[in-house]
């Protein structure tokens, strides 16, 4: 796991480019690798996290052996191995390293573009061809692995990160990204391609990027999601059982593969549960693992990751959180994350990977099986709102709900008021997730504000029930936005690698055609996953309401997190920042104060907007 940076530009020189890339080192402490030409005008930036072949013959930027390639590359491709072979049919290519670096580039000497086929794994990758003087990047499936670009008439530049850009070309060529605003406050993160900057932007997952010389960009997918619905559904129970787990099986002993010392994220939860049980039965000693708990009794449910860590016979490790530890990580987020990012559960996912870092350099995680098999308390309300009298209905008994109901009922009143089915999964998602719905922003921005920019309607081989189509809206956004960011970038901030089982391709690719009465079956989210994991572990650990990866926040900004209020959503500081109008926030805190605690989030994500002027010392609000 490393970060990569670089640039096609004659603005820039060798100097420029270790800026940029230095900024990466928590990426990669244990080397930076640079090359320039300053004929062609490319730089190419590497720190480097050793995962395999810890020598120094495997560092980055990695040069082909005929020497007109240069590469370097975030992530591990976990087939690394079988590719050798392939390439020793065709070639007498012969690894000088152990590394999968030397075997990527060579693949792609052989196969040109068509090599990222035959990847399994996470990746950013940026190849230079040295004699046609043309880049290519090439982004993981899933979008595990962060790549951001900046693109304007003399510069081509791309990294890891959004921090690496804004050292190359300074603030004074970026401006914010209005839909970017409106996204965030209504789903908590940025969309699809875009970053808080208009100029800075996501390279697509699945995709490659090719860059010449004059600094004309093409792009083309090489791997859709879309694509992998496919017509027939799998109805047989036993076989998708046996077919998924030993899918699985096969993603975590791929993913197992390290020089260094391995554990698991270890929850208590389905996911983190069968993720640690598969490992634990690949390994012929207890494997660390690790979870974070919570001193308010409400929010801890470290004591499920205890009991099936003490029933795998695991080397468990435990993390009490309190409200000083959250504290001391929340002016470190924007460090981290580089933009407003409205999930929470990013303090703690910090804090464990601060402590897993102490034993492991590489974690593995269940990420992406609530997307996969219909886990989210959210999908039931999909469901709801299918019903054609519900949807029909909806303004008004949203309105009666709202004006007699308790919290609780207000709140669900919310995710009934949806504006249209055109955007109802963001909606559902949003009110979900106690944010703002479209309409309380266009009259919460001071200027024009539009709706999410997200398509929510997709041509696919097969139609979705409503359970799905909600859940596939999640597997595309949430996860690849909020959920992979949020571990990518904590994770890193502490050098340490995470991998994510559940989101092998093929894992991905299969379970999406499990029929879903499979995946919700007699009211039970997640029937078939689980039926794997009783193979493992008895079904009675599990026997809870799913709570999800969450800290007390609407307590917390009431007490030693109140600060934030008072320092990021002052009117003056409003006022300087004028983005919201001032009076619908101060009438949003008085209700949470006086006990409507649901709207926490909404304050929340308020706080990280306003946190972007002080972050990037902007004295005034270039918005379009």
């Amino acid at each position: 796991m490393c970060g990569i940076s670089g640039f096609i530009s004659q603005q820039y020189n060798e100097a420029d480019l270790n800026k940029m890339t230095s900024v990466l080192a928590h990426r990669g402490p244990d080397n930076q690798g640079a090359y320039f030409n300053s004929d062609s005008g490319i730089g190419l930036g590497h720190r480097r996290l050793s995962i395999l072949d810890l020598s120094d013959s495997a560092n980055q930027p990695f040069f082909s052996r005929c020497n007109n390639f240069i590469m370097v590359y975030n992530g591990e491709v976990y087939n690394h191995k079988e590719i050798i072979g392939e390439l020793q049919k065709n070639s007498t290519f012969i690894p000088q390293t152990s590394s999968d670096t030397e075997v990527i580039l060579e693949a792609f000497v052989v196969w040109g573009n068509e090599f990222v086929n035959k990847l399994n794994g996470m990746f950013s990758i940026a190849i230079w061809d040295v004699q046609k003087e043309v880049l290519t990047l090439f982004r993981d499936r899933m979008g595990i692995k962060p790549l951001y670009l900046y693109k304007d008439a003399e510069t081509f530049a791309f990294a890891s990160e959004i921090k690496a850009i804004v050292n190359l070309v300074s603030l004074k060529k970026l401006t914010v990204n209005q839909s970017t605003v409106v996204d965030i406050l209504h789903l908590g993160y940025s969309t699809s391609e875009k970053s808080i900057f208009n100029e800075i932007k996501k390279v697509k997952a699945g995709s490659i990027l090719t860059i010449n010389k004059n600094n004309k960009a093409s792009e083309s997918l090489y791997w859709d999601i879309n694509s992998q619905v496919k017509k027939e559904t799998i109805n047989n129970e036993q076989q998708a059982k046996k077919e998924l787990k030993n899918k699985l099986i096969e993603s975590v002993e791929k993913r197992i593969v390290s020089d260094v010392p391995i554990g698991t994220f270890l929850s208590g939860g389905i996911d983190s549960s069968l993720v640690t049980a598969i490992t634990q039965s690949l390994s012929k000693k207890s494997i660390n693992t690790f979870s974070i708990g919570f001193k308010d009794t409400k929010q801890n449910e470290s004591e499920y990751a205890r009991k099936v860590a003490k029933e795998l016979k695991t080397n468990h490790h435990e993390f009490m959180l309190t409200e000083k530890d959250a504290i001391e990580q929340v002016d470190n987020l924007f460090k981290t994350y580089d933009e407003p990012f409205g999930d929470s559960s990013s303090i703690p996912t910090l804090l464990v990977s601060k402590m897993a870092k102490k034993h492991i350099s590489v974690a593995l995680s269940g990420d992406g099986g609530d997307e996969q098999f219909l886990g989210y308390g959210m999908y039931t309300w999909a469901k709801r709102m299918d019903n054609n009298f519900l949807y029909s209905f909806r303004k008004p008994i949203s309105k009666i709900l709202k004006n007699v109901g308790n919290s609780t009922i207000r709140r669900g009143a919310m995710v009934i008021n949806a504006p249209s089915k055109n955007s109802l999964k963001g909606h559902i998602f949003s009110q979900e997730q106690y944010l703002f719905s479209i309409a309380e922003i266009s009259s919460l921005l001071k200027k024009h504000s539009i709706g999410s920019q997200i398509n929510e309607n997709w041509t696919l081989s097969r139609p979705l029930n409503a359970m799905e189509s909600q859940a596939f809206y999640d597997l595309k956004n949430y996860l690849k936005d909020d959920l992979l960011v949020k571990v990518d970038r904590a994770s890193m901030q502490h050098s340490l690698e995470v991998r994510v089982p559940l989101l092998d391709h093929n894992v991905v690719a299969y379970s999406l055609n499990i029929a879903p009465e499979l995946k919700y079956k007699n009211g039970t989210h997640k029937h078939i996953l689980k039926e794997v994991l009783y193979d493992y572990l008895p079904s009675e650990l599990f026997a809870r309401p799913k709570k999800g990866f969450s800290i007390p926040m609407q307590k917390w900004l009431k007490t030693d997190l109140n600060y934030l209020i008072g320092q990021y959503l002052s009117k003056e500081k409003i006022e300087e920042a004028n983005i919201v109008n001032h009076k619908i926030v101060e009438t949003i805190i008085n209700r949470y104060m006086k006990g409507e605690d649901f709207l926490y989030n909404r304050i929340w994500i308020l706080i990280q907007i306003h946190k972007l002027f002080d972050f990037y010392d902007l004295k005034s609000y270039n918005f379009r």
